[in-house]
């Protein structure tokens, strides 16, 4: 018997309609464009507005356009995943609030966190269920409503976040296609440099809290910075050495879209060229979740059967890893 393999075999994509440009952001905060552009490669980034909109409505326009797209019938999925950091509250389950409002009643459910690379961990979840041979169809989506957890008098954070989300379905397949190889890492002692603190359990929201802006996020840039370069890159060349593989034989490098810097730093540490590099930051900022699927969404054109995909992620935590999959479509 074949061994089964967890292939990617469908993409769908959703950002809301409202663009926050860096030519607004000159307005809110001491900041200009060129120095947001220069630093990060952000031009703009997608916000959701409405009262009640959160995580939960961005995954339900992603998966639904991966419906729409495929003609898929909601009732054969059997789980859905969503990985966020922004679930629409602490309880109840994002995800099954998702998968009603679908149509996957025949599905179980749940949520994924860690962070930036909640929806990178995700894959490996989905590929388990699916390697298992249990399992045939399994949504997962990566969604962020990063807007709900930002302060706009805060530079160092409000040029980078935006909202967004991404679906994919997995499904088995006995050809030597799908995911191949993953390499995933986590530090917990890197926590205190990149957290929204209140409104957990170890520290609640209260009024102070919030009079004082402490349940926003807050992030120690530099820091983060050095380890996102050097670790990205480093699980980036693991992945390569553990498969055999030579750059030249890599399709497409698919990073989490944290800063362009990040992006270059990990594509020339395997010495990739440009023109194989994912890269849609610029419009969307950093959607935390939501940037490696919405890039699966955006390039998914150009991607043909057989192409050898390296997946990288870094987050908060520290959460980080890469993944090998070999794509199994043609557009």
């Amino acid at each position: 018997m074949s061994k089964i393999s967890a292939a990617i075999t469908a993409v769908g994509g959703y950002v809301p309609d409202y663009v926050l440009t860096n030519k607004m952001l000159e307005d809110m905060v001491d900041t200009n464009d060129e120095w947001i552009t220069s630093r990060t490669g952000i031009k703009e980034r997608r916000i959701l507005k409405g009262e009640g909109k959160g995580t939960s409505y961005l995954a339900i326009k992603a998966a639904q356009d991966l419906i729409d797209k495929t003609g898929l019938n909601p009732e054969d999925i059997e789980l859905v995943i969503v990985a966020t950091a922004t679930p629409d509250m602490k309880a109840a389950s994002t995800s099954a609030y998702t998968a009603t409002q679908i149509g996957a009643v025949n599905a179980f459910s749940f949520d994924l966190e860690a962070a930036c690379s909640s929806f990178l961990y995700g894959m490996s979840v989905a590929a388990r269920y699916i390697e298992s041979g249990k399992y045939k169809k399994v949504l997962l989506i990566g969604a962020d409503k990063n807007s709900s957890m930002i302060n706009y008098e805060d530079r160092a954070t409000c040029i980078i976040f935006g909202d967004g989300a991404g679906a994919v379905l997995f499904e088995p397949t006995e050809e030597a296609l799908g995911l191949q190889d993953e390499y995933l890492r986590s530090d917990g002692s890197g926590r205190e440099f990149l957290q929204a603190t209140y409104g957990g359990s170890s520290y609640p929201s209260t009024p102070e809290a919030i009079k004082d802006k402490k349940h926003y996020i807050f992030q120690e840039g530099k820091t983060v910075f050095k380890n996102a370069v050097f670790n990205m890159a480093d699980v980036a060349v693991k992945i390569l050495e553990r498969n055999n593989l030579a750059v030249n034989d890599i399709s497409w490098l698919v990073a989490h879209q944290a800063n362009k810097r990040i992006i270059d730093a990990t594509a020339n540490r395997i010495g990739l060229e440009d023109e194989k590099v994912m890269i849609n930051i610029e419009k969307y900022g950093n959607t935390t979740s939501a940037t490696l699927p919405l890039l699966l969404y955006d390039y998914e054109s150009k991607l043909k059967k057989g192409d050898k995909l390296v997946f990288a992620a870094f987050g908060g935590g520290f959460t980080w890893g890469s993944i090998y999959l070999k794509w199994a479509y043609n557009s």
